[in-house]
């Protein structure tokens, strides 16, 4: 095969695996049309006066806080302040050196009680658990520090709910959004999670805690998180959702889960980094070994605000840390992978996420470049190398316009014509450079996972 020929066909495999890649996730686009119009039926049974009064099963909160001094009580406040019938709060100070607990302990007038702490999850030591006498429901844990995964599984110890949401510090929320959560459970009995995606806070007015009025963020940065997390984070998870497929949640996101299931498959894992998106992929692996009924949902109503980056560096750190989580999560969990009862999850989401996800982004970084040096080198035409980029972008530019336009269809949350016009260009724009400087950071961290591995190996052989 001459050169020339060589080039020819990679070049015809490159735009193929581009194209294939884009026409998928419109495909989980038009999924999700199919599942927001039973949403909506849902909401409209949801949205009359008390429907579910008194029947919604109560949810334990879990706070995992370390050296947060300056934020925990605002934190805490917000939590308190949520409109569902039964929840308790349980803050996990992680062995925090600074005067976390202190602040906790004045503030809500916190004792030490000596309640019974049954240990179902193994746990670094717990020093003491204390009650707050003005909050019946709030309680805090003091523990060596073992890592927030290792504070949640110490939360999951001493709730006493049958379901458990573990929150971020810098989560906000409506006060609808617990019910909003549940609704999954109290309408399948077969529901053993629910994951919600995460919304842009940057822009929005917060009161006391809580999400009071959305907004643009005024940094353009921002604002391209929106369109991203609109075309991954929202659309693409409720796809896979109207198949019982949600392999991965959203890393930001919140889910809400079934205790008693949670601690039959082991609790958090202490050695991933995105806690919940690897609980989830182990969740599908053990339910589908034991061939049991469930269901794992995910909420699209916008119950769950967080800042994003507005510098490079930061936001840089977050890509990179939430693909290495990516990999951790499929990675420990290879049985799931074609197996006999692997069902849609593992024959068709664990290969989709493995193709065009964990190893998505060193294919198109590739096929970038290999591109711009074809062409560079004279092997390729510049109608050629022009017809692929606007393959590539045309398609991507799609894909995040359907996913603004089913934002706006569904949720409407930016009702301003300049807010929308913002978006629009946004949604152009982002795939001219955004989204390619994104693969490279992605890239670089599935490269320095591999090598990771690489030396585990070698050091497991020479121990060996």
């Amino acid at each position: 095969m001459s050169l020339s020929s060589f080039v020819a066909a990679a070049t015809w495999c490159i735009l193929g695996y581009f194209i294939v890649s884009k026409i998928s996730y419109f495909l989980l686009n038009v999924l999700s049309i199919v599942r927001m119009h039973t949403m909506e039926q849902e909401k409209v049974l949801a949205d009359l006066p008390h429907i579910y009064s008194g029947l919604e099963q109560p949810i334990s909160l879990l706070l995992s806080t370390r050296n947060s001094t300056a934020t925990i009580v605002t934190s805490v406040n917000a939590l308190l302040q949520l409109d569902y019938s039964t929840f308790e709060i349980i803050v996990i100070n992680d062995g925090s050196q600074d005067a976390t607990l202190d602040t906790l302990i004045s503030t809500f007038d916190l004792h030490a009680f000596p309640e019974a702490y049954r240990i179902q999850l193994a746990t670094r030591q717990v020093h003491r658990i204390y009650r707050s006498t003005r909050y019946p429901n709030l309680r805090v844990i003091d523990k060596i520090y073992g890592g927030k995964a290792d504070a949640l599984n110490a939360g999951i110890n001493a709730s006493r709910y049958p379901l458990f949401c573990s929150i971020d510090e810098h989560t906000i929320l409506h006060r609808e959004s617990l019910r909003r959560m549940v609704a999954p459970f109290l309408n399948e009995n077969t529901v053993i999670a629910s994951a919600a995606a995460v919304r842009v806070a940057n822009g929005c007015e917060v009161e006391d805690g809580l999400l009071h009025k959305v907004a643009l963020p005024k940094r353009w940065l921002p604002v391209f998180q929106i369109i991203e997390y609109l075309r991954t984070s929202l659309f693409s998870p409720l796809g896979w959702s109207t198949m019982n497929g949600m392999l991965i949640a959203p890393a930001a996101g919140i889910g809400l889960f079934n205790k008693e299931v949670v601690i039959a498959v082991g609790g958090y894992r202490v050695d991933t980094t995105t806690e919940n998106m690897e609980l989830i992929v182990r969740m599908h692996r053990l339910m589908r070994q034991k061939q049991q009924e469930y269901q794992i949902t995910f909420v699209a109503d916008p119950v769950c605000w967080q800042p994003v980056p507005q510098d490079l560096t930061t936001l840089r750190n977050q890509r990179m840390r939430w693909q290495h989580g990516l990999l951790d999560s499929l990675s420990q969990n290879t049985g799931l992978l074609f197996s006999r009862n692997g069902g849609v999850p593992g024959r068709l989401a664990f290969p989709f996420f493995l193709v065009f996800e964990c190893l998505g982004p060193i294919l198109e970084l590739f096929g970038y470049v290999f591109i711009l040096l074809a062409y560079a080198c004279g092997l390729l035409s510049l109608q050629a190398c022009m017809a692929f980029f606007s393959v590539a972008i045309g398609l991507g530019v799609l894909l995040s316009a359907s996913g603004l336009l089913l934002e706006e269809m569904s949720f409407h949350l930016y009702p301003k014509a300049s807010d929308m016009a913002k978006l629009a260009s946004v949604a152009i724009l982002g795939n001219l450079g955004y989204r390619q400087l994104n693969i490279v950071w992605r890239s670089y961290s599935t490269a320095r996972w591999l090598l990771d591995c690489k030396d585990r190996t070698r050091s497991k052989q020479s121990a060996e």
